[in-house]
Formats: C-alpha cells, structure tokens, sequence
C-alpha cells in the first residue's frame, strides 16, 4: 500500500505529515519550511503563487492575493459570519448561482474549494517530491465546530488536488494522536486548540486502550485572524490620531499594516517590548509619512483581552458536558499557533490549572496526528479505538422558525436516530423538510445543510402515514438522511436540492482550472 498523506489543512498556514519507520514525520515545503501559509496569489501577468511566494507579494498584490480562504468554505455568501468578512479582506466575496460564497480575482471567481485545492496540491506534490512516489489518498483535519458542509467542501478541495479523502476527522482528536495519548492507560485529557481562524477545545477520556472524546466546544470565528485585526485596528487608528491620514481606502497600505501587526504579535510572544515601522506608509500634504511605534507586550495584552475573555465559556461548556471538572484532568494539551503567547498559556493555566503538556510543536500536532491516523488505515501502527463526537445538534426545522434536535451535540459517531411525522394535507404525495446543524433552537441562527424531498408517499388521510426521517453520521462527521414510511414499508433516500457545495459540472469546471 503506498503512503497515506496526513494534512493539517489551516486557516493561517497548513502542515503535512507521513509514517516513516511506525512514526509521524513532518515534511518542509520545497522552500525548507515545515509549515506553508495557506495563501494563492495570482498576478497581472497572468501567474499563480501559492504559499511562501504567495505571501512574500502580498504587500505590492493585495487585492490578488487570496487568505483566510478556510473561514469562506461550505458557506453562503449571506452568512453573517461572511458578511462580517468582507470589509476585513482585500479581496472580492461574491455570491455564486447557488449562494455560495465565492472569491472574485479581476473578472474570474473561485470556489473556496478550488483556492484550498491548490494550497492542497502544492502539499501533495512536495510530499511526492520527498517520498519518490506518487500519493492518492489522504486524511485531512477539520476544526472540531466544522459543520457538514463545511466537511464535504473540505472533502471535495482534496478530491480536486487528486487525493482520495479516507477519513475526515477533528483537529483536536488528531492533535491527541499526536502527544500520544494512545500510550496513556486511564485519565482524562483536554484539547486546547487555538489556530488562525478557530478555537476548539475537546475532552477525552482514555481506557483500556479505547480514548473517547467526551465533549467538544468553541468558536469558528475566533483565532489568530481576529487577534491580528485588533492590532491591526489599533496601528491604523494610532497613524490616524497622529497624521490625520485614514489608509482604509489604500489597500497596499492596508496589507502593510496587516503584516506589521501579525508580526507585533508574534514578536511580543517572546519580547517584553518591540517596534513597528513601516516607512512610507501614505502620502501626506508635507510629503511622505511613516508609520513608527513602540509597544509593551502588557499593553497589547490589554489590547486584545476581550477576545483572550471569549475562550472561557467554550472550556467551562466542555468541562460540564463532559461531566467532569478541571481537577479531573490529567493533562492539557496545546495545540495551534496562538497557543505560543504567554497571555493564553496563562488562561490556560487559570481554567484548568497548571497542567499543561510541551511534549509536540503546537504548528504541527494537527498534522502528526493525522498521519498517525493515516498509520492505522495503512497497517503500520497498531489501530486504536478512537471514539469521536459530533460538536454540534442535527435536526429539521419547524413551524414558527424553530429546530426540532433529532441528533444532539457530543454524540458519539458514527451515530444514527430518527423521528417519526406525518403529513398535514389529504392524499398529500410528498413531504418536504430541512435539516439544519447548530446549537441555536432559532433555525435561521444555524446551518441549513439543505432541502430534502421525500416523493411517492401513498395517498392516505392527513397524519394517517408515518414517516421515518433517519439521520446518520458517519465517522467522518458527514450526514446523510434516509425516509422510510412505515405503513408500505416504502423507502426512499433524500436528495440534497439546496445544499452548499459544488455541482458535478462546478467540479468539472474546477478540475480544468487546476
């Protein structure tokens, strides 16, 4: 069996692992890196930049260069969350024929499944390059919080970059595989996972030789992306308050600051202070004018504390749906580039006390871990029973925009569960539902994973037929749904009308690009 390709594919930057010898190896990017940022660049000449050389231009491209595409994927372009992008990117968010929401670059737009495909390409063929071989199959890491069709687009960008996807599975959970938890005989162990667009926290619990997710919690729009547009904010108002220049209309100007403040960031995550200077930043009415400030690593703490606040509520939610509390836990572990600053290792400490693990590089421990994964499916390293969850409720929406739960939030999967209805209307032939994935009971508040018909229903009096609607997750976290009326025994699997994603001839389409 040739290699299975493990791929940590992230909002910020993406990591890629395989099994050398029964263990996880990260392999660097042709430019010597371990990790890639996860970028597209294409420029007026018509070439396309992917990774380091995608994020070197980004400054003199920024309307062309592509970031962040992760938080865009399996969503609509009237999302809210998408909605709230738009102002924050320097390039175009589009709605495509179905609502998808989409990438405009000059008068050509991209799926957010296609700009991830070749970030993914990219992956496969360095990994092909250091193995001398060619890979097909893979399996690739979602945020825990990643609903259905937020997995089959990530399922589908991998198909488009020529990898058969074998599992799909949650980043936490990997991340365990990873540190090793698979060695660990009894206890408890939390996941801390804080990357460039999410924040997810997972408790397992480990025995006997089967580790168990007990819960899983979070927030997809908080990571490294949101703490730099906070700093962001606060270098252009101070460039402001002191020029009287606003440079949100200047794009290039916008990407410099950009780069300034993830860089401010990172500095001060071992620095007690640093600088910022970014000469020539606007034109002013004397001549050019530079942007130059010094910061304190306390200051920028105070900066970003609101956001450091919202990692609270996920961890106490995960605590108590897990039935346990931070005394119980044995070892947290920490995972995600953000996990570097000093301010969240001390939330860290301050919710679950002082038991952190340094035992894997936080960039990496997604990647490790899947292709630890990829080790079991391949036969080189002794399978282990894994029991993941599901992180969020599955259920039909109602009269009065309400959501009935037929599946609930940290249910073990793979899982299934029906529910019983019946018609409304005599000889009524057809019933239609939509099934909607979230914890909110408001059914627009959460995702609407499609339209489902069910046709050919004998004619019978109203609330005389009982149909089953059969909901399943595999242990991928995808959904599918079957209707079974119980009277004839008539069964029929739904089809997906409205659902996010691409098309058969969307895919066609892409695969030509690429």
């Amino acid at each position: 069996m040739g290699k299975i390709l493990g791929i940590d594919l992230g909002t910020t930057n993406s990591c890629i692992a395989i099994i050398e010898g029964n263990e996880p190896v990260v392999i660097a990017n042709i430019e010597g890196q371990r990790t890639t940022p996860s970028m597209v660049a294409f420029t007026t000449k018509g070439e396309t930049h992917i990774g380091v050389h995608a994020k070197r231009q980004a400054a003199v491209n920024p309307e062309r260069t592509i970031f962040g595409v992760k938080r865009l994927i399996g969503r609509r372009a009237d999302d809210e969350d998408v909605k709230s992008l738009i102002n924050l990117l320097p390039y175009r968010i589009v709605p495509s024929s179905s609502g998808d929401a989409w990438v405009q670059i000059d008068n050509q737009s991209y799926s957010p499944q296609e700009i991830s495909a070749m970030i993914v390409r990219k992956l496969k063929e360095c990994a092909e390059s250091y193995c001398s071989e060619t890979i097909t199959q893979c399996v690739v890491a979602v945020p825990a919080y990643f609903n259905d069709a937020q997995r089959q687009a990530t399922r589908d960008a991998c198909q488009l970059a020529g990898l058969e996807v074998l599992r799909i599975m949650n980043e936490p959970t990997l991340a365990a595989l990873a540190f090793g938890v698979k060695k660990r005989s009894t206890g408890y162990v939390a996941v801390f996972d804080l990357g460039g667009g999410t924040f997810d926290i997972s408790i397992l619990q480990c025995s006997g030789g089967t580790f168990r997710v007990m819960a899983t919690a979070g927030n997809n729009h908080l990571g490294g992306n949101d703490f730099d547009a906070v700093i962001y904010q606060y270098l252009a108002n101070q460039f402001k308050e002191e020029t009287g220049i606003d440079i949100s209309s200047d794009k290039m100007a916008v990407q410099r600051v950009r780069e300034a403040a993830e860089l401010l960031k990172c500095e001060l995550s071992t620095l007690t202070e640093t600088n910022v200077n970014l000469p020539f930043l606007a034109i002013g009415p004397a001549g050019p004018v530079h942007l130059s400030l010094s910061m304190m690593r306390e200051e920028l703490e105070n900066l970003i504390r609101p956001l450091i606040d919202k990692l609270n509520a996920p961890c106490e939610d995960a605590l108590r749906e897990a039935g346990i509390t931070a005394d119980d836990l044995d070892e947290v572990l920490l995972v995600g580039g953000m996990t570097r600053m000093p301010i969240v290792r001390s939330r860290v400490e301050k919710i679950f006390g002082n038991k952190i693990s340094h035992g894997v590089n936080p960039d990496e421990a997604v990647a490790l871990g899947a292709a630890v994964q990829s080790g079991i499916l391949g036969g080189e390293i002794e399978e282990v029973v894994l029991l993941d969850v599901t992180p969020l409720n599955l259920g039909i929406e109602t009269a009065g925009n309400r959501v009935s739960t037929i599946i609930e939030r940290n249910s073990s999967i793979p899982t299934k569960a029906s529910k019983i209805f019946t018609t409304t209307e005599d000889n009524q032939g057809f019933v239609r539902i939509t099934v909607v994935q979230g914890d909110s009971s408001i059914a627009s508040e959460c995702a609407r994973l499609g339209s489902f018909l069910l046709t050919d229903i004998p004619q019978m009096p109203a609330g005389k037929p009982r149909i089953e609607v059969q909901f399943c997750i595999d242990a991928d976290g995808v959904v599918s749904v079957q209707g079974i009326e119980r009277q004839t025994g008539l069964v029929k699997s739904l089809v997906i009308q409205d659902a996010v994603g691409l098309s058969s001839k969307q895919l066609e389409d892409a695969k030509k690009r690429l």
